[in-house]
């Protein structure tokens, strides 16, 4: 690797799930402008329902994200009957306009819920909300949690694309991480949903975990690849104590440093590629004839808060405490406390405490953040002929970072900017060059690649 990449390798940028990030939401977006926004939905708009399930039965600790761990169902039963509470609520207000393409379960851990308990909010969602004809549903599935009662629950809700949390298979990197999971558990969950139908699975990997090696990532990559699974999605484990306690349960001592993990990170996505997968945008990989891939073939890639998508639904509707909605006039996320989550809405209210409404640069720079995401460049008559001023203006900064940067992220190939082949790694350093709030945030964000 060149020597000025390397020096790369330890730069702390945001993932750009979304733009602007959620570090800069504000409290003045709040339930009302929530309220007007679902308001102003269209009848005929096609929208994404996030429903987030905060409990764990145990707490990995390497994740980041919003759950808690019980060794009780109660307080899941309570907070299902305040779920269903603000489904009807989100409903009424977009009073029947929208209709549901996709709707994504995640966590915490949607599968620790009671198979009845999945049915049920299947049920409470259907009737709540029109669903376009093969709306497709997609569960986060934690394997510890299945059986064959769970598995026929997922399938009753219609369930088409099941995502599996492997993380790694070496048991000493499990110990580490509080996660143990043998390859038997995840194969038994493979071939059960598949049984039951579902036509997409896809796989969680982590690199730069614990006392990982490259031959450790290696010999999971390998181990995962003969579930023959549709999609994975490779990681770099982010480690972000300051954010998330319970990762100080992890020695630091025990992480990989930047070149080892940039290591780790290209030999798993060779050992992906050489078994025919297409590498889709900056970590997922998926098979020829997997929709990811076709999305991405026809410039149609999205990112949205759950990551790469080929979900072209500009309104996704985020359910449950912590999750971000997004309208085309901007994001707005719920109060992520539990418990005042369930005050707010048990009486018919709404959870929205926080948000950020788009101007003019935030969708053209938004735009250039996705497209180097997702398609590694963006065209310079696009971006003018979308955005007029607000793209004209951010031609310039486009052209310099293409012409100063020492380190070629970005080049001017024709009208197109373009970031090189051995620079794809540090795609999330070149979408930073365009996020006005970058600098001046006081945010803290884990390493680059």
């Amino acid at each position: 690797m060149r020597p000025e990449l390397v020096a790369r390798l330890g730069e702390n940028v945001p993932r750009y799930t979304s733009y602007p990030t959620a570090p800069h939401f504000h409290p003045g977006v709040d339930a009302a402008v929530c309220r007007g926004w679902l308001q102003a939905l269209n009848e005929g708009d096609e929208i994404s329902l996030y429903l987030h399930i905060p409990y764990c039965d145990k707490l990995c600790w390497f994740c980041a994200c919003h759950t808690k761990q019980t060794r009780h169902y109660e307080p899941v039963t309570k907070y299902l009957r305040s779920l269903h509470a603000e489904i009807a609520t989100v409903s009424r207000l977009a009073g029947g306009k929208g209709r549901v393409r996709a709707v994504h379960f995640g966590g915490g851990s949607p599968t620790m819920l009671k198979p009845q308990d999945m049915v049920a909010l299947g049920d409470v969602l259907r009737n709540s909300f029109s669903f376009l004809p093969g709306a497709k549903i997609s569960v986060e599935i934690e394997p510890n949690d299945m059986d064959e009662a769970r598995l026929d629950a997922l399938a009753e809700i219609g369930m088409t694309r099941a995502s599996l949390g492997v993380q790694d298979f070496d048991p000493k990197v499990q110990k580490a991480i509080n996660r143990e999971q043998t390859f038997l558990q995840t194969k038994t969950v493979v071939d059960g949903v598949r049984s039951r139908g579902v036509e997409s699975v896809n796989l969680d990997l982590l690199y730069g975990l614990p006392h990982q090696t490259r031959e450790s990532v290696l010999s999971t990559v390998r181990q995962a690849l003969t579930l023959e699974p549709d999609r994975i999605a490779l990681f770099g484990y982010a480690h972000v104590p300051w954010f998330k306690k319970h990762q100080t349960m992890i020695d630091e001592a025990w992480l990989p440093g930047p070149e080892e993990r940039f290591a780790q990170s290209q030999l798993a996505a060779r050992a992906i590629l050489d078994q025919g997968y297409e590498a889709i945008g900056l970590d997922h990989f998926a098979k020829p004839g997997d929709a990811l891939a076709l999305a991405a073939h026809a410039g149609m890639l999205r990112r949205n808060f759950q990551g790469y998508t080929e979900d072209r639904c500009e309104t996704l509707i985020g359910l449950g405490p912590s999750s971000i909605s997004q309208f085309r006039q901007g994001y707005v996320q719920n109060m992520p406390s539990t418990t005042e989550y369930g005050r707010m809405v048990d009486d018919g209210g709404l959870a929205s405490v926080r948000g950020i409404a788009f101007s003019d640069d935030d969708r053209a720079r938004g735009w250039i953040i996705e497209r180097l995401m997702c398609d590694s460049g963006f065209s310079a008559i696009d971006l003018v002929e979308r955005f007029g001023e607000a793209g004209q203006r951010l031609l310039g900064k486009a052209s310099s970072t293409a012409l100063l940067d020492p380190a070629r992220l970005l080049e001017l190939h024709g009208d197109h900017f373009v970031v090189p082949v051995e620079s794809r790694p540090f795609v999330r350093s070149v979408a930073a060059k365009f996020d006005k709030y970058f600098e001046t945030g006081k945010a803290r964000h884990s390493v680059a690649v």
